[in-house]
């Protein structure tokens, strides 16, 4: 098993965002190895606080010990930060001052091969960011009806080709279940045409990225977890996302737009008259990207888009 280690994207820039030295409680939904978080707790005065959420367990250990130095200003919650509301009133805490989501997969769910998220290594067909959970990739590929993969290859990975690669696929498992990542490449390579070669990313790459958000249930529930992560701000508290796709950018810059102008009204109406409310305010009127020497030290960073609000 690979060390468990955790490249912060746009550091910077979050902690910019955050301003972890203006001082309260802070949270890092989406933990990791700790990179980010250990930025903000090295930021944060005396008596100040950070809680670090996630669902993978690996993480939370990994997270912990690097940063027990930290004592008491730190602890931990495992779970998905989509409950991120109903965990952190568990244990009685209804406002914060900063909350951090960076939803990428982390450098050591991908590398860590037996995980089995990278296309690049032939590993088990896994891919679940809590690995107690049910449903894998494996699953997602052996039993799911060609119209649900199909659907789920062209709307989640954006693949033209999808409706080839869900039947490839079917043909393969009618002779034998498709236990590895390697096997699932070979079989989408096959299928694709001459162009998706001549293509910068790997042909294989967004149909792993559709199977891993639907093990994942990455984007069911997005908006909800957003509007909750929201309502626990205190005044002036800011909320900052990071993303590595379009579909999440999307439902983040929507969700976003909402809370700054929430009027559901008729343009043409001469005022408002539904009486909504703006709750926050938007901080990046475009998203930030990672600059061009972090893409160059860290080509993860290349897709990272960095959003954020701040509670009125």
């Amino acid at each position: 098993m690979s060390e468990f280690v955790h490249i912060p994207i746009m550091l910077d820039e979050v902690l910019e965002l955050l301003k972890p030295s203006r001082g309260g409680l802070f949270v890092d939904g989406t933990l990791g190895g700790g990179g980010h978080a250990e930025a903000v707790l090295s930021r944060l005065p005396k008596g100040s606080r950070l809680i670090g959420i996630d669902r993978d367990r690996e993480a939370i250990q990994a997270a912990t010990k690097r940063l027990e130095g930290f004592g008491d200003k730190f602890g931990t919650i495992c779970g998905n930060f989509f409950d991120m509301k109903t965990l952190l009133n568990g244990i009685g805490v209804t406002q914060v001052d900063g909350i951090l989501l960076d939803l990428g997969v982390s450098s050591h769910q991908i590398d860590t091969k037996e995980r089995g998220f990278s296309y690049n290594t032939d590993a088990p067909l896994d891919m679940r960011m809590d690995t107690e959970q049910a449903l894998s990739a494996y699953d997602v590929v052996n039993t799911y009806t060609f119209e649900r993969l199909a659907t789920i290859i062209r709307e989640y990975g954006e693949e033209r080709y999808a409706g080839k690669v869900a039947s490839a696929i079917l043909r393969a498992r009618e002779q034998k279940p498709i236990e590895s990542t390697k096997e699932l490449v070979e079989i989408v390579k096959r299928t694709m045409g001459k162009a998706a070669y001549n293509e910068a990313q790997h042909p294989a790459r967004r149909t792993f990225q559709a199977i891993r958000i639907e093990v994942n249930a990455e984007l069911d529930g997005l908006e909800e977890a957003i509007r909750n992560a929201e309502s626990l701000l205190s005044p002036g508290g800011v909320l900052a996302i990071i993303t590595f796709h379009s579909l999440e950018d999307r439902v983040v810059k929507q969700t976003f737009k909402s809370f700054e102008n929430p009027c559901v009204c008729d343009r043409r109406a001469p005022v408002c008259t539904c009486g909504k409310k703006p709750t926050s305010r938007i901080l990046t009127k475009k998203p930030l990207i990672a600059s061009e020497t972090e893409m160059s030290d860290n080509y993860r960073s290349h897709s990272a888009k960095l959003r954020a609000i701040e509670k009125l």
